[in-house]
């Protein structure tokens, strides 16, 4: 038999052990709320990714094609090529990020040498979007980032010259976007995924990156750049041109997977 004094020894055991069952059934709650998102907001925040350093500019192409073969022959160099329109309406090629102005010069010569690469131009980092940012606030960036975005439309490419990457034309395009703005954004659309912080559905603000479970796996296959209004610019596939769709209707808003910011 159990007297009644051991009875509330019991109860009181009892007691105590709920209490700390429940004590780390909630640390373990909390703990992974830090590390993943709960309804589309990040609790752990992110690191922001770094600034461009110092870039070389190649090349003065009448047109997209003469471009992308640069472009081709740099990436196969091993370096992370991208070719835009300037402002002239020529087809230039950017790549690199160098600490200094001379580590870049240095390289320029180097490929000079090899014959890669001709004329060149050092591009600095305060010529760039990203050094504005504090100083005209991130509407600015955004605008800048969707104006780069919009001048790449029509135009049908592949980024370095390669099919055999799946993914690899929308990455791209969306890497020049953020590099020609001085952003140093990684180059596959999986690496832009982990590396920016999660915005939820209802607050994708223009320049931000939408990304795309196309093939129904449950991982990152596609991305484009959110320019206001439901709609993003994206690059659809090898030698098709860079376009506009939307994320309210249709197959992208069923294969959406998120969006990200880099501001």
């Amino acid at each position: 038999m159990i007297d009644r004094a051991d009875k509330k020894s019991i109860t009181a055991a009892s007691f105590l052990f709920l209490l700390f069952t429940l004590s780390l059934m909630i640390a373990s709650c909390s703990l992974k709320k830090s590390m993943v998102p709960v309804s589309g907001t990040e609790i752990l925040k992110k690191e922001k990714i770094s600034p461009l350093g110092y870039t070389i500019q190649a090349g003065a192409f009448a047109n997209a094609e003469n471009a992308e073969k640069m472009t081709a022959k740099l990436t196969a160099y091993g370096l992370e090529a991208y070719f835009f329109v300037y402002k002239s309406g020529l087809y230039k090629v950017r790549f690199g990020d160098f600490a200094s102005r001379n580590d870049a010069i240095s390289k320029a010569r180097q490929l000079q040498d090899e014959g890669i690469i001709e004329e060149y131009y050092i591009v600095r980092p305060d010529e760039m979007s990203y050094s504005r940012k504090d100083s005209l606030g991130e509407t600015y960036i955004r605008s800048r980032i969707v104006k780069t975005a919009k001048s790449f439309l029509g135009i049908s490419y592949k980024w370095g010259g390669t099919s055999g990457n799946e993914g690899f034309d929308c990455s791209g395009l969306a890497m020049s976007v953020y590099r020609l703005n001085g952003f140093n954004l990684p180059r596959t659309s999986r690496l832009q995924y982990e590396a920016g912080e999660i915005v939820e559905s209802k607050r994708v603000a223009e320049g931000d990156l939408v990304f795309f479970d196309t093939k129904g796996k449950g991982g990152i296959s596609h991305v484009g750049i959110y320019t206001g209004d439901g709609s993003f610019i994206h690059a659809p596939g090898t030698g098709k041109k860079v376009r506009t769709d939307s994320l309210l209707k249709g197959y992208f808003k069923k294969c959406y997977a998120g969006a990200r910011s880099y501001l």
